[in-house]
């Protein structure tokens, strides 16, 4: 059962004052401005490599920390992401909460293949299920009136190159934002070879309203041996599950706004 914090309901309603929220400079002083300029387009910025080493870390005075959980599965692949929605109009964390919660909208959401030249989806199934045990899909909730002050789901995705794959999801809120955390709960298999082992895969994704928009502030990580890296290009198949989950939320949020 989900436990509502009177408090949290009440970050609720304050955060989507613009007057009271922080401005995206403020977050990330050192950003350049070619940079910056994709930050604010639809696309966002997006990096993606075999690095150990994060670019796109926000002022240490910002008080966002999601790099730790990442960093710790030592991953030998990273992708970053930072994107401000423009709503033009105040957005609060019930908006962005809801959107979370729409695990079916990940159905059939395209990616641009390149072996193919064409847009595919990336998951052609999407569902909540009952835990990492009991895989019995379970439908969506309806909109929240409020934000739980944390909720953890498990969901089901058929994706293309992965077959049925399997994750945790764990909402949790903070002074200013939300932050949502993605995890493989099983292995995840490329014709019937395990590409990424159980746990060794994990997306953060912070959302916070700003003076401009939403920001998405987004890292992921995989630990993936040279054998499979060599077969399968990683950076390419982090980036774009990291991009058509933030557009997928960007589209929730853009929607209820």
């Amino acid at each position: 059962m989900k436990k509502i914090s009177f408090a949290c309901a009440l970050l609720v309603c304050g955060l989507s004052v613009f007057s009271q929220n922080r401005s995206f400079d403020t977050l990330f002083p050192q950003l350049d401005p070619a940079k910056r300029g994709q930050v604010f387009s639809p696309e966002g910025l997006v990096i993606s490599a075999k690095t150990k080493t994060l670019q796109l870390s926000p002022s240490s005075e910002a008080g966002i920390d999601i790099a730790g959980s990442v960093l710790r599965r030592n991953p030998s692949y990273l992708a970053e992401s930072l994107l401000v929605i423009q709503t033009g109009r105040p957005v609060g964390f019930l908006q962005i909460y809801n959107a979370l919660s729409n695990i079916q909208g990940l159905k059939g959401r395209l990616y641009h293949s390149v072996t193919r030249n064409d847009d595919i989806p990336l998951f052609e199934e999407a569902t909540r299920i009952i835990s990492e045990r009991r895989t019995s899909p379970i439908p969506d909730p309806p909109k929240a009136f409020a934000v739980p002050v944390s909720e953890t789901i498990y969901i089901r995705l058929k994706d293309i190159n992965f077959g049925n794959s399997y994750y945790r999801g764990d909402i949790t809120g903070t002074q200013k934002g939300l932050l949502y955390s993605l995890s493989n709960v099983k292995s995840l298999s490329y014709l019937f070879i395990p590409v990424i082992k159980e746990d060794k895969f994990v997306a953060q994704l912070y959302f916070e309203p700003l003076v401009e928009g939403v920001l998405v502030y987004s890292i992921a990580g995989a630990d993936v041996s040279d054998f499979i890296a060599s077969h399968i290009h990683i950076p390419s198949a982090i980036q774009k599950r990291l991009e058509v989950i933030i557009q997928w939320v960007v589209e929730g949020i853009t929607a209820s706004a």
